[in-house]
């Protein structure tokens, strides 16, 4: 068995490397094998791992989505990743979820650079519509400076604490 070493995920990016990360975009189908198995283990870092967190990571929905992450070459999982659902499959809106930015690359603002590119996909994708989210509630103030809007109370997910939020569609 394979496990990523310290330079693959855990080892902090030099500020200098973040210039030279590179962004990908693209449906299920034009993932390569290796590019898939790298994002289900940065997820698998930073969910199950990280957050001591059991839960089924692959619930069916990577097919239909699109996948977004920020590569550095010389790491081999993203620093960072989401993934946006077509609207219908989750929520009547498009969603974007499984938002990670992996040790190596928190308190970069790269985080901030993910959301705001998986909003641009979701509006380029899917013009004037909602984005709805499933938020780790300790990250509501996060996703509200992106304009996102609290839905409801907060519930339970996975043994912790979610909010439900909006992002209201915008004039194309």
């Amino acid at each position: 068995m394979t496990t990523p070493s310290e330079s693959d995920s855990a080892a902090p990016a030099p500020a200098a490397a973040l210039a030279d990360v590179q962004w990908r975009a693209c449906a299920f189908d034009q993932l390569g094998v290796r590019e898939l198995n790298n994002i289900f283990m940065a997820r698998q870092l930073v969910f199950s791992l990280e957050q001591n967190c059991v839960y089924l990571d692959a619930d069916g929905h990577d097919e239909q989505a699109w996948h977004l992450a920020a590569w550095l070459p010389g790491h081999r999982v993203p620093l960072a990743y989401a993934r946006v659902i077509p609207p219908g499959i989750k929520y009547a809106e498009p969603s974007i979820g499984r938002v990670i930015t992996t040790s190596a690359a928190r308190g970069s603002g790269l985080g901030r650079e993910l959301v705001r590119r998986s909003i641009a996909l979701c509006r380029e994708l899917f013009p004037a519509q909602g984005i709805r989210i499933s938020a780790q509630s300790r990250l509501e103030r996060f996703y509200e400076s992106f304009g996102f809007v609290i839905q409801g109370e907060q519930y339970m997910e996975d043994d912790i604490p979610h909010t439900e939020m909006l992002l209201p569609p915008t004039a194309t």
